[in-house]
């Protein structure tokens, strides 16, 4: 039971205002600077918690962390008084809301809304990961929404250093962070967390913003874990069926039980969202980069290699046919030189050839997405020609919405096969041939048309 704050007035400079919240570490408070007149957020340390050394030490990392992320996603930290009988952290007012508290009054978040929130997120967190620092605690509580929409972390209390020492705020055995939200071997292993383990935090926290329901409600820490290791929940367009495939896809293979099914990076899970790049893109003399072109270079099923040229939406449909071989044989590339890398390394075809970890079976599914293993490959027997040139490339109209994210990690790049110095690749438009509702009746006359003609040239001739 958390110790009730004594009744105050003041703290060091600030007058308090009103109580914001309470919680197990103490309450925060709405308060003016007497020295600048600002209205700050205090969190306030009541005097028998703030001799567990081990909680202050986290609350003075929280002071810690903030201080040295400069971000607009993040809540600033303006003052830390860790000595008298009452340590308290002065924080940045936002004047706003949790989500959680969001969600509670308003009910699930539209899917562009809750899409342009949780860019915001990851941004914040991306900065904190530059800092080499891990949250640990991403939740809907943790993420605060000012009057303008914008998204603010907070509560970096459980946050950790990558390759420091835990200063006993965790054991192994020990999950920290809230059994909802956190990664399954969080629960574990905190003192290990990485990169992935906010990523699925978010993923966590993005499922409940669309659908309403927090993932795993009603079940206790160990029940959690067990169908956290499981991915034993219901997939979230099952709960709104309004969703896109892709946010669907997205929210799935972010919260894997398995790490390494998930994005390594928040830029790869907001790629995953948007289907585009969010790296800035270049424009060299001859170079497409700005086009919708692609030049991919793939084998047929008896190993020879091709080289076509299409536009995005050409290329998803050739995926969604099978007309490209195995998935792990496509490489591609925006210009014609190169480098290619695994096609499977775009945002625009990464839903189509990476499937989200398997649920557990109810109605016949083998995995998140109808019909696919679930191992990342396409098996497709069809060969595509190389000789289509001539045919006009299908421009797809659609435009994408600028995302101004911070550089990340580049994705591993491959060696570029030879450079094509023919003329003009071909370029594929391969569509999805329209069925004839008649086509089998006519088959079945053909047939019996040509059934009649053989019986009638045997007896004319042979009997």
């Amino acid at each position: 039971m958390a110790e009730e704050m004594p009744a105050i007035d003041s703290i060091g400079n600030y007058d308090l205002i009103d109580k914001i919240a309470e919680g197990g570490m103490g309450a925060v408070y709405k308060a003016k600077s007497r020295l600048t007149g600002d209205l700050v957020a205090i969190k306030i340390v009541p005097g028998q918690t703030a001799k567990n050394q081990t909680l202050m030490k986290r609350f003075e990392r929280e002071f810690s962390a903030a201080n040295g992320i400069d971000h607009p996603n993040v809540v600033k930290a303006i003052e830390f008084c860790g000595g008298g009988e009452m340590p308290f952290l002065v924080m940045e007012l936002v004047d706003g809301d949790s989500i959680g508290q969001r969600i509670d009054r308003d009910g699930k978040m539209t899917e562009e809304e809750a899409k342009r929130i949780i860019v915001q997120v990851c941004q914040g967190l991306h900065r904190a990961h530059k800092h080499n620092l891990i949250h640990r605690d991403i939740k809907p509580d943790n993420i605060l929404l000012t009057q303008e929409g914008v998204a603010k972390i907070t509560d970096l209390g459980l946050v950790k250093g990558l390759g420091e020492e835990e200063m006993n705020l965790t054991r192994t055995g020990r999950g920290l962070g809230t059994p909802h939200f956190m990664a399954p071997e969080q629960f574990r292993d905190a003192k290990n967390a990485d990169i992935r383990c906010d990523v699925y935090s978010v993923g966590a926290t993005l499922y409940m913003m669309v659908t309403g329901e927090m993932p795993f409600d009603g079940s206790g820490p160990l029940d959690c874990w067990m169908k956290k290791i499981r991915n034993e929940f219901k997939p979230p367009k099952e709960i709104s069926p309004e969703l896109s495939d892709r946010m669907n896809w997205a929210i799935l293979r972010a919260m894997s039980a398995d790490p390494d099914k998930r994005p390594a990076n928040c830029r790869e899970f907001v790629e995953d969202l948007l289907g585009h790049s969010t790296r800035p893109t270049t424009s060299t003399n001859g170079s497409n980069a700005d086009g919708d072109i692609w030049y991919l270079v793939y084998k047929d099923e008896e190993g020879q290699p091709h080289t076509v040229k299409g536009t995005t939406d050409g290329i998803r449909r050739a995926i969604k046919d099978n007309l490209l071989g195995d998935a792990e044989n496509i490489q591609g590339s925006k210009t014609k030189g190169g480098p290619f890398t695994p096609l499977n390394t775009y945002p625009e075809f990464r839903d189509l050839l990476i499937a989200a970890a398997p649920l557990p079976s109810r109605t016949g599914q083998t995995s998140a997405r109808s019909g696919k293993p679930g191992d990342g490959k396409t098996p497709v027997s069809a060969r595509v020609s190389a000789q289509a040139s001539g045919v006009q490339p299908q421009r797809t109209g659609e435009t994408s919405r600028p995302y101004a994210a911070p550089a990340m990690t580049s994705y591993p790049t491959h060696e570029a096969p030879a450079e094509y110095t023919g003329p003009d690749l071909p370029h594929i438009q391969i569509q999805t041939r329209d069925s004839n509702p008649y086509e089998f009746l006519i088959w079945g006359l053909i047939s019996a048309l040509a059934g009649v003609i053989g019986v009638a040239v045997y007896l004319r001739f042979f009997k």
